[in-house]
């Protein structure tokens, strides 16, 4: 995180515009990662409808199991709501449209769990449900999926090595400390995901409910506890909404690498360009939506959704990582290091990226897909079919080489006088 907000602020540009000014070839490898993250939002949307239903069926006060959800085609709606809100909160910009909502929602969010955490301490399960929490199984440190799936979790809830603090790095004034920025960040995302776990197990063993993980343990074992509780409603609606303002706020920062890189490229409006993306966003999401509806489209027997998450969020995402650690360690001059963030933590923090940062996830991800074990906790919707390594990988290679066939033609487009006159009346 340190290094990617340094490089961001030193370059003070786009993805691209960052990997074109350490080596004007690398700028493909920008577009790669702005495309990796694209893709990720594009199912990820997907599930920010599904809490955004959700916390409309608490307050309406409507029972619905997640498979009768899923089975009709309300997640195809409430997947649009979650593009247009994500689209119309980029195109305002960074300090109307981004800042903005981040300042309310994510005060809002916490303020609503603490109250949550408060109330589940006077609940008979909440010791057996914060022990049950909070007690380690040192076996699985030697489970090399463990790792994986641990790094993996990390990185994306920290929008680490996506590009996403690469862009935000270019906005931060010179004066802040990024060490410290990187320290409070971290211990807030920490503290929040912990003060989420502990309103939710007690609520798991108070009535009785079977602890599991994802989307099972939010959309089918929490509304069951909700309704089992007193001022349930109350709760529920509140639980939900906190999500759908996590998962926004995300989808947003998402959005805006691409936004912003594209910007760069093309010249045009920041309204223009957010909404081509947003279209092109629901186009590429449209199908993961409809594998979790009553169409209930798939490939290979798996659904378009589980896919996309198996490829592009388990491969793509630690790919991506080592792509900006290895491009920015290795080439980009030491000197921006230590003129970000002082000589002797750049001693620190570049090796780290440069050498054990990048081994470490290529061997947890390689050690995962030689396994050929499938952990089913770990994957997005715990119960789903799971592709297996070969379609897996296959599907990767498949959409990492789409993706830079269609990067190459951009870039070789805007590089023509045509293109550069089509970008420019654009």
């Amino acid at each position: 995180m340190v290094f990617e907000l340094a490089m961001g602020r030193s370059f003070h540009g786009t993805v691209v515009g960052a990997f074109r000014a350490v080596r004007p070839s690398f700028r493909i490898a920008g577009w790669f990662l702005c495309a990796t993250i694209f893709l990720v939002l594009c199912y990820y949307l997907v599930i920010t409808g599904w809490t955004a239903a959700y916390a409309l069926f608490s307050l309406a006060g409507v029972s619905i199991t997640f498979a009768d959800f899923t089975a009709s085609d309300m997640p195809v709606f409430f997947f649009l709501f979650s593009a247009a809100v994500t689209t119309g909160v980029v195109s305002r910009g960074v300090r109307k449209g981004i800042e903005r909502v981040s300042v309310i929602l994510i005060p809002v969010s916490v303020a609503i769990l603490i109250v949550m955490a408060l109330y589940v301490t006077t609940l008979p399960g909440f010791l057996e449900g914060t022990v049950f929490l909070f007690s380690p199984d040192f076996s699985v440190l030697f489970d090399p999926l463990v790792w994986s799936a641990a790094f993996g979790q990390a990185f994306f809830s920290l929008s680490v090595g996506t590009g996403i603090l690469l862009t935000y790095g270019a906005y931060m004034e010179k004066g802040i400390p990024i060490p410290r920025s990187a320290l409070v960040i971290t211990l807030a995302d920490l503290g929040v995901a912990l003060l989420a776990g502990i309103v939710i197990f007690p609520l798991v063993f108070t009535f009785g409910l079977e602890p599991a993980a994802g989307a099972e343990l939010a959309f089918s074992t929490l509304p069951k506890a909700f309704a089992l509780m007193p001022g349930g409603v109350i709760f529920a609606v509140s639980f939900f909404l906190v999500l759908f303002f996590a998962a926004i706020t995300s989808a947003v920062s998402m959005l805006e690498v691409g936004v912003s890189s594209l910007r760069e490229a093309v010249s045009w409006s920041r309204e223009k360009t957010s909404l081509l993306l947003g279209l092109v966003m629901v186009a590429i999401g449209l199908p993961s939506s409809l594998s979790y509806s009553a169409a209930n489209w798939t490939v290979g027997g798996v659904k378009i959704l589980d896919f996309m998450d198996e490829t592009v969020g388990t491969l793509g995402l630690p790919l991506a990582a080592v792509i900006l650690a290895v491009s920015f360690s290795w080439f980009a001059p030491r000197e921006i290091l230590d003129r970000e963030i002082g000589r002797s933590f750049a001693g620190i923090v570049h090796p780290l990226c440069k050498y054990v940062i990048p081994a470490i996830l290529l061997g947890t991800t390689l050690a995962r897909l030689a396994s050929g074990i499938d952990l089913a906790d770990l994957r997005l919707l715990p119960g789903s079919p799971w592709m297996g390594t070969l379609m897996q990988v296959g599907g990767m290679v498949l959409i990492g080489a789409g993706t830079l066939i269609v990067v190459s033609l951009l870039c070789r487009f805007g590089r023509c006088p045509f293109g550069r006159r089509l970008f420019r009346k654009g």
